[in-house]
């Protein structure tokens, strides 16, 4: 059976802990597995703009042998309107798998159903399983077993990273805390999903009103753009988050050791303080490396479990 990841919860513990033990070992050794030599492709369509997903993919692809067919799906036939599944059948017979950055996740799931190899969510609107393999990566590097750590996240609890921290967080064992207005809160059902994976691995999903009270004790602080592509209210969006700031302050009261994540772009004095971003307990450069080689260990990962 052809393993996809589509959202964070698609790995179980056990297995989100392999992907992470092979992603620090390329890490040291980035030749170690040459998984597509031949070369095999990898098809990495973009229907968004991307930095980070386009470059840790394509250098990727590249350091396990393979090539990255990069695609701007405006200028391909499925942005002209040839369904999902067709494209997924065309695509399957040419290359060894598909990364998809997109908008509905229900599209994405289009292609991994007529896919017969692994299809990856390179972004959706709902969730973001890439970058939180980088971050938990960052995260264990810095702090050792994430399993029992606290994870506040700051900001937009309705987006694709707040869904993606509480399903990846709660899968290692981490106390994940959400804390954002009150119109800005987790989608219910990703919230419920956490919960039941947390009794499996001892994690936790809670949601805290007060950023003080959030970030008190944590050991990861972590935030996001208050204005994600497509969103329309982004002067409102200014307004309401303010309090939810990543500051100086929040910082103050988190451990002692905690670290800042943020997955880029940033901007700085609106979702976090430059100082935050720029300071000593910042490793967001360290993440956005991060991307590569947790997404080289899950194509490794994927590709080895296929058929």
């Amino acid at each position: 059976m052809t393993r996809h990841l589509l959202v964070d919860d698609d790995l179980t513990q056990s297995e989100q802990a392999e992907v992470l033990a092979l992603a620090a070992e390329l890490k040291v050794d980035p030749y170690g597995h040459r998984t597509l030599a031949g070369p095999r492709s990898v098809a990495v369509l973009f229907d968004k703009p991307s930095t980070r997903t386009r470059i840790s993919f394509e250098a990727g692809i590249a350091e396990l042998g393979g090539h990255p067919m990069i695609i701007d799906s405006s200028g391909s036939q499925l942005g002209r309107g040839e369904s999902v599944a067709d494209t997924a059948r065309i695509l399957d017979r040419q290359v060894a798998a598909i990364v998809w950055r997109t908008g509905a996740q229900s599209g994405l799931v289009e292609m991994a159903e007529a896919s017969a190899v692994p299809v990856v969510n390179g972004l959706t609107d709902d969730f973001h399983p890439c970058q939180l393999l980088a971050d938990l990566l960052t995260i264990t590097e810095r702090l050792g077993d994430p399993a029992g750590r606290t994870l506040t996240y700051l900001g937009d609890g309705a987006n694709n990273m707040a869904h993606s921290y509480l399903l990846a967080g709660v899968t290692a064992g981490m106390h994940v805390r959400i804390s954002s207005p009150d119109d800005y809160r987790p989608d219910p059902t990703v919230l419920v999903r956490a919960r039941q994976r947390g009794v499996e691995t001892g994690g936790s999903a809670t949601l805290i009103d007060d950023p003080v009270e959030a970030a008190t004790g944590a050991h990861v602080l972590a935030t996001d753009t208050w204005v994600s592509m497509g969103d329309a209210d982004e002067e409102l969006r200014h307004q309401v988050f303010t309090g939810h700031r990543l500051s100086e302050a929040l910082v103050q009261v988190a451990d002692p050791e905690a670290i800042v994540l943020h997955c880029l772009p940033a901007y700085r004095g609106k979702e976090i303080d430059a100082s935050v971003l720029d300071g000593p307990r910042s490793v967001v450069w360290d993440e956005a490396e991060n991307r590569r080689h947790a997404q080289k260990a899950l194509l490794h990962w994927l590709l080895n479990r296929e058929g």
